[in-house]
């Protein structure tokens, strides 16, 4: 007996979406589609609209375990993605887990698969890069960091974060998602949290002070006759520079004394 055709309609967050992989199962039932209340599109589908369940969103996030490590690896972070349809996605392979177990991960050939495995890998590289590339600065005795990913790169970064900056505390915005990481000492101290409207606040002259130093440093160390823009764009796209202080030319006139130092060639 095929299963039910339907357009499934849930809050939008993982433990939403396990919860309509749970009532799915339950009901025989195979979204074609998935959508939140924000979605205005209509459907030709039958619309089930699946309420947030903790209970049912731990048994399915539990029920991983038989994907082997590989499995619940790409289980857990294809939803951070920025994948189009990335739950269509899901849904698909969660439903290759069920049915092969540990081998469904390692089947290359496999289209789902093979989708799957790169939106993660491009999950995995960008936050690599902003584990390098996020620069913070000292507001009011707190560090303050944005970033724009494409994916929802910080639950990704939290333990790298928590593990470099143990007692400080410190915010990391993504202004592309919403969200930030908020950190404080203490075993509990670290959370990621929805926010609108984030304002970072102005930075104090002692701030604008070390950004010139390190301005400075890096137009310093550049050797000139092996300056090659087009390298440097491979190793550091450019989509990161906003967020980079070495890149903020706007601060060479808050300190006219350090800005008399020699600047990389243009």
């Amino acid at each position: 007996m095929s299963w039910t055709q339907i357009s499934c309609q849930y809050d939008g967050s993982y433990p939403g979406f396990l919860s309509c992989v749970f009532d799915c199962y339950a009901s025989k039932e195979e979204p074609v589609e998935f959508r939140t209340p924000e979605d205005m599109c209509c459907s030709l589908y039958p619309l089930r609209t699946v309420a947030t369940s903790e209970e049912h969103a731990k048994r399915v996030y539990r029920s991983f375990g038989k994907f082997g490590p590989e499995g619940q690896r790409l289980a857990v972070r294809t939803f951070l993605t920025c994948l189009p349809d990335r739950e269509l996605w899901l849904w698909r392979f969660l439903r290759l887990g069920y049915a092969q177990g540990p081998r469904a991960a390692q089947n290359l050939t496999d289209p789902v698969v093979d989708r799957v495995r790169k939106a993660v890998w491009h999950l995995e590289h960008e936050a690599h890069m902003y584990k390098g590339f996020t620069r913070f600065s000292e507001l009011d005795g707190v560090l303050v960091g944005e970033i724009e990913p494409k994916n929802r790169v910080l639950p990704l970064l939290r333990a790298h974060f928590s593990g470099r900056y143990p007692q400080e505390n410190f915010v990391l915005h993504d202004r592309t998602h919403s969200e930030v990481l908020f950190h404080q000492p203490g075993p509990r101290g670290c959370a990621i949290l929805p926010v609108e409207n984030f304002q970072a606040g102005p930075a104090g002259a002692e701030e604008l002070q070390y950004r010139k130093l390190w301005r400075a440093f890096y137009n310093t160390i550049a050797i000139e006759g092996r300056y090659n823009p087009k390298c440097r764009m491979t190793n550091m796209p450019k989509r990161y520079w906003a967020m980079m202080t070495e890149f903020q030319e706007d601060w060479d006139t808050a300190l006219p004394e350090v800005s008399s130092l020699p600047s990389r060639p243009k």
